[in-house]
């Protein structure tokens, strides 16, 4: 049984365009999955569906074989946290700790336990500064991480997070990565994302999806995916610096395997100028 699985979701907004057509989508236990494709694919939409933003019109969405209701719509979202690409369409409450209390206070809990909660949040995305500040005043990074805080404040089973670096600079990228990434490694947490930066997708990604007019086009792993470069290119995506580097020294004769992380790129590259790899 998956986590997450969609079968023939499909979804049609008032002007009739089709944002989803039959998509079947599935995220099982301790994946990073990302999402990717052009603007207007259907990425959006389909984060929508997940934890009951929209409900299904066509084809139905499962969490852990259930289908999505009304009834079970409190515990859909207590266990997929969705975090959207604009932080203000999450951030209200006076104070940061107030925003990142509001989640575990809806779900009935003690104050001892929201405060708990609202620590461990703060300490995970390190904004603990931020505490009695109020969320206008904040950077876009800082708006970020309080809208990750008050979705993990929830403890969800999957983090779902659209378009998550979207407004940072690159030490942020680097942070939220590296943040990602410990979900994964030290909690098992299922992680669901959609970027329009594939350099990011080789970083934090174990399975990718690629859409484009809401439907899947394509998924797989990382390697299997970016192998299908003159699909990429078609729906206006391209490949990621580093495997795009070693296919053009392929072309030009280098004798090295196609890389996708910088560690893959080095090990590489010192095996064909038979340099001694780091220790």
């Amino acid at each position: 049984m998956h986590l997450i699985e969609t079968v023939n979701l499909s979804h049609a907004y008032r002007d009739s365009v089709r944002a989803l057509d039959s998509v079947n989508f599935v995220a099982p236990r301790n994946l990073r999955i990302a999402v990717i494709g052009p603007n207007g694919a259907g990425k959006s939409t389909l984060f929508r569906h997940l934890n009951g933003v929209l409900m299904a019109q066509s084809g139905q969405v499962l969490i852990r074989g259930e289908p999505i209701t009304k009834k079970n719509l409190k515990e859909v979202r207590k266990f997929i946290g969705v975090v959207f690409q604009n932080p203000d369409d999450q951030i209200f409450a006076p104070t940061v700790e107030q925003d990142v209390a509001f989640g575990p206070t809806n779900l009935g809990l003690d104050e001892t336990t929201v405060m708990h909660r609202v620590d461990e949040a703060l300490g995970l995305l390190d904004i603990e500064y931020l505490r009695h500040r109020a969320p206008h005043h904040l950077s876009g990074g800082e708006k970020k991480r309080v809208a990750i805080a008050g979705v993990l404040a929830m403890e969800p089973g999957v983090l779902v997070m659209d378009e998550p670096t979207a407004g940072l600079d690159p030490r942020g990228r680097d942070d939220l990565v590296r943040f990602v990434n410990s979900l994964w490694n030290q909690y098992g947490m299922t992680v669901i994302f959609s970027t329009h930066e594939l350099d990011l997708v080789t970083r934090m990604a174990d399975y990718v999806y690629v859409m484009d007019q809401g439907r899947i086009l394509v998924q797989g792993t990382v390697p299997e995916v970016f192998e299908q470069e003159e699909l990429l290119q078609r729906i206006r995506l391209d490949l990621p610096v580093i495997p795009k580097l070693c296919r053009s020294l392929r072309r030009r004769g280098a004798v090295i395997p196609v890389a996708y992380t910088l560690e893959e790129a080095e090990n590489a590259l010192a095996a064909a100028l038979a340099l001694r790899p780091r220790p």
